[in-house]
């Protein structure tokens, strides 16, 4: 029976915010199979069997933390005996027995995660417009990325300008055919000499050839390369290329105002890039109510039905953004080739720690991870039927990457949970995959253990470093002051959680069945030392690394043909794992800072706080490129908000600082922070008035109660805060 009181639906003992009960029954339901009531009744059941345990489980984090602040408070000024502390950290249950090898087991992986390598996008599955490009992603144009940033300087008359500057496009093509050279390249000359590219028939199958300028015919030095082609009225219009497992297309049109001035009519270079796109739901959104959690499962709903749009107004027209068709071509055989025109996706649901409104039982707040791990495999059931414009998994797999888990206890639990979601709601079992990331201290000592209780449903591993800076200060909060966040970048530990995640994902199996990812390229406006830099996320063997935008998603892809992941992968595999001491190692102050760089120190990270909070608390906004204090745009997520909020509160805990010296650098920047924030009209400046800025007072919480919060994380004091905003704006 449904009742509706105070904006709630009744539905047995289920309490349901309006807008999400809508979401449910009229937008996702009808399209699954399973009536509505069945799901409430199963999101009642799965709660009550096993919210239990998720309490006892974020119980025992307190509890590990608690020994952990009481061993160090007790040996407060004695130097830090790194045996000892090991000791300490398995008697306590904290570090685990690594057990024996084994291998992963997964079935059903879709290609694009367990045999191609390639770029993954992050995207917040609130903004419509941001999701549907990022999906669309999977296929970007070279010449675009290149005229556009910062990869090509900029010359003498070569600015890219409001049209299009022929002398800029010459240096584009120019780029992109040294490119061609070293991932395609033909065994007589060079891409830039060519003036025709043509098919020739040989034994009924079609092979690329290139006349060059010189009236030579040149081929692939690889003739499998070439593996497909489009025409119009018998006129070659796409070339389609592949390379260390990824597509990338020449376009020609001689008409085109471009591809008039390339001697071989080339218009554009098309790159397969962002393979994969994680939607989500956790660290890059502002979701904190019912309302918020409809927008969230709608917008997903969307993605995987396939009708997710979004409008917007560019250059005095609508224009209305959809998800990409498939992508047609003609194999060198003659039979019809289709390649997808859409990342695969994935979608990150939150960790165990938070609860939520949305949907209140007997009066209480639910776990919101259980309500998401539920909303997915509802939506996963519209999928499996067929009800969706196009597939995302071939296998009707749901790729579900699940953040913030302590050890490999709450990695079986995870586990638990999707198998019995997928028992109440009639899913094929194994069809919810987990994505582990690997962004706190107790899940990285204890790796292959996590792994380990998740074997049977594991596709990815990813080393969320930034996450784990922060957890790394909370855990060691009362051994002493850090070392500043410039220091921390090279301390030993960091070195050791990279590669061990590496070396731990290469002996578990995960070569051709799982991802092993790298983290997020944070300058999205430096895209030529992206260029330079990412590629070392590849060398290090990971088949998959995070970058910010589409653009960036197709500049990363070359990387991906200079390095073959999976070969390197296998270079790797017989090394030693990296060593569990050095990851254990302390990364704590030993060395006396000057005033000036304590100053400086508080000062970059007062302001990266508020830059980020008051776009979160004020707007809703959970990731966006925030000016840093030198006006350098860097994108700042909750992850990032945890390092500089933990740092602040180390060092006044121990003196560093005082709290009084962090409230006026914190009142300083807050005028940086409006300056820089002037011309958004719906920005409300802190700095008019401290004592009533919602924004203000929760960049404050952060520090003065950053040792209070549960493992240093910033979501309580966040959604209390986004809250107490949307009241005042209503």
């Amino acid at each position: 029976m449904q009742e509706i009181e105070n904006n709630r639906i009744q539905v047995g003992h289920l309490a349901i915010s309006e807008p999400l009960f809508t979401v449910i029954e009229k937008r996702i339901g009808p399209f699954t199979g399973v009536a509505p009531t069945r799901f409430w009744a199963s999101l009642e059941t799965l709660v009550r069997e096993m919210a239990p345990t998720n309490q006892v489980l974020l119980a025992k984090r307190d509890e590990l933390q608690t020994k952990i602040d009481d061993y160090h408070r007790q040996r407060a000024g004695q130097p830090h005996d790194a045996l000892a502390y090991k000791t300490f950290l398995e008697e306590i249950g904290y570090l685990l027995p690594e057990g024996e090898d084994f291998t992963i087991t997964t079935g059903n992986v879709d290609p694009e995660i367990a045999t191609i390598a390639g770029p993954q996008l992050v995207v917040p599955v609130t903004n419509a417009r941001y999701a549907v490009n990022a999906v669309n992603g999977r296929w970007g144009s070279l010449y675009d990325a290149l005229y556009g940033t910062d990869v090509l300087p900029v010359t003498t008359g070569a600015a890219p300008g409001s049209g299009y500057n022929p002398l800029r496009g010459k240096e584009v093509m120019a780029y992109a055919s040294s490119f061609l050279d070293r991932s395609v390249p033909l065994n007589n000359g060079k891409h830039a000499e060519v003036v025709e590219y043509k098919l020739t028939e040989n034994g009924g199958s079609r092979q690329l050839a290139a006349v060059l300028a010189s009236g030579s015919v040149a081929g692939l030095v690889d003739g499998k390369q070439f593996t497909g082609y489009r025409k119009t009225d018998d006129h070659l219009k796409a070339i389609l290329l592949k390379n260390n497992g990824l597509h990338l297309e020449i376009q020609i049109d001689r008409d085109h105002p471009i591809g008039k001035d390339h001697p071989a009519g080339v218009k554009d270079l098309l790159m397969e890039s962002a393979i994969t796109t994680i939607c989500d739901c956790e660290d890059s959104v502002a979701v904190v109510d019912g309302g918020d959690k409809a927008l969230t499962y709608s917008n997903w709903f969307g993605l995987i039905r396939g009708d997710l749009t979004a409008t917007l107004h560019k250059g005095g027209k609508t224009i209305t953004r959809r998800l990409n068709p498939d992508r047609q071509y003609t194999a060198p055989d003659g039979a019809p080739l289709t390649l997808s025109g859409r990342s695969l996706m994935l979608i990150r649901n939150v960790g165990h720690l938070m609860t939520t409104d949305a949907v209140l039982m007997d009066g209480c707040e639910i776990p919101e991870g259980m309500l998401d791990t539920m909303v997915t495999a509802y939506v996963a059931l519209s999928e499996q039927r067929g009800e969706v414009q196009y597939a995302n998994s071939r296998h009707g797999s749901v790729y579900i990457v699940k953040p913030k888990m302590h050890g490999p206890e709450e990695v079986a639990f995870t586990c638990s949970l999707f198998t019995r979601t997928e028992e109440l709601l009639g899913l094929p079992s194994g069809t919810l995959k987990i994505g582990i990331m690997d962004e706190e201290r107790r899940t990285s000592v204890n790796l292959k253990a996590c792994i380990r209780e998740a074997r049977d449903r594991i596709i990815f591993i990813n080393t969320g470093f930034l996450d784990r800076t922060g957890d790394e200060i909370h855990t060691s909060m009362e051994a002493g002051p850090m070392v500043k966040k410039e220091a921390m970048k090279n301390a030993r530990w960091i070195g050791a959680y990279e590669d061990r995640n590496v070396d731990i994902g290469l002996a578990a199996g995960f070569t051709g069945r799982a991802q092993i990812g790298k983290g997020m390229w944070p300058k999205p406006d430096m895209m030529a030392e992206m260029v330079k830099a990412k590629i070392g996320h590849l060398r290090a063997g990971a088949n998959c690394a995070w970058v910010p935008s589409p653009t960036a998603a197709t500049l990363h892809a070359m990387h991906y043909h200079e390095v073959d992941v999976f070969a390197r992968q296998r270079e790797l595999s017989g090394r030693a794992t990296a060593g569990l001491e050095s990851l254990l190692e302390l990364p704590l102050l030993t060395e006396p800072l000057t005033p000036e760089e304590i100053q400086r120190e508080l000062e970059n990270n007062a302001q990266s706080i508020l830059g980020y909070v008051v776009r979160w608390v004020e707007q809703g906004i959970g990731c966006s490129k925030v000016p840093d204090i030198t006006d350098v745009g860097l994108m700042e997520d909750r992850a990032t908000l945890r390092i500089s909020s933990q740092y602040l509160a180390n060092w006044m805990h121990h003196g560093i600082c005082t709290k009084e010296e962090v409230l006026a650098t914190f009142q300083r920047m807050a005028v940086v922070v409006d300056r820089q924030n002037e011309n958004d009209p719906a920005y409300r400046p802190m700095a008019e008035s401290f004592a009533t800025s919602v924004a203000f007072q929760a960049a404050c919480d952060l520090v003065f109660c950053g040792r209070e919060q549960p493992n240093g994380y910033t979501e309580p004091i966040l959604h209390a805060r986004r809250r107490e905003a949307k009241r005042l704006i209503r």
